[in-house]
């Protein structure tokens, strides 16, 4: 069995991203699922993709949409997106990147490719979390980027532990069924990246960015 190494929420922190990865100490077959929101708010978007990119030549990644990846792209045919990425931190990932159109040109593939959710035996990688109403095949693709509250203060009946980010906390959320690991890295300047490790026995440990 893998180990799996969970990180969300980067928003551009390439520091606090090379800080995490630096007190992980990576075995070859480490699965890292990366859940979303690379870019915006922070300095250096477009370094932060380059470097989950760079990962995949040592482990195998799992690359998951977030929220603001979610805005980016629908932001060229929908003004409430347009509103969003350029409202939430979109104008540092264009200055990260030169220009908006260089956004695409240099990692449109990439984040065409996103995948919404990653599913195992034990554990649901989300970025935001589900609609507790419907099962996962039922779900709509904004809850996955952006639900909220009905999801955390909700039991959910997958047989899985949901692993997310997107709303954050102080520390750690840690339920029965489901943690959060987005402490406001991006958002705030003092706010840590977080990354999980969940261990072939169960163990969940918590690595974090100076």
């Amino acid at each position: 069995m893998s180990r799996y190494i969970a990180i969300t929420d980067i928003h551009g922190e390439l520091e606090k991203l090379e800080s995490v990865l630096s007190k992980i100490n990576t075995k070859p077959d480490d699965i890292f699922v990366f859940m979303g929101d690379y870019i915006d708010r922070g300095p250096d978007s477009k370094g932060v993709v380059d470097r989950i990119i760079e990962q995949s030549n040592y482990n195998k990644c799992i690359y998951l949409i977030g929220s603001h990846e979610y805005a980016l792209l629908h932001s060229p045919s929908d003004d409430y997106y347009k509103y969003l990425f350029d409202n939430y931190g979109g104008p540092a990932t264009i200055r990260s990147y030169g220009s908006f159109n260089n956004i695409f040109r240099i990692h449109g593939d990439f984040f065409r490719s996103l995948k919404f959710y990653y599913l195992t035996d034990k554990y649901l990688f989300v970025h935001a979390g589900i609609n507790p109403n419907y099962s996962l095949e039922d779900q709509d693709e904004t809850d996955l980027v952006y639900i909220r509250g009905k999801f955390i203060y909700s039991k959910h009946n997958l047989p899985q532990k949901i692993i997310f980010g997107h709303t954050e906390f102080d520390e750690p959320l840690i339920q029965e069924d489901k943690i959060c690991i987005d402490l406001g890295c991006g958002k705030y300047p003092h706010a840590k990246l977080c990354a999980l490790i969940l261990e072939e026995n169960g163990q969940e440990n918590f690595i974090y960015s100076d």
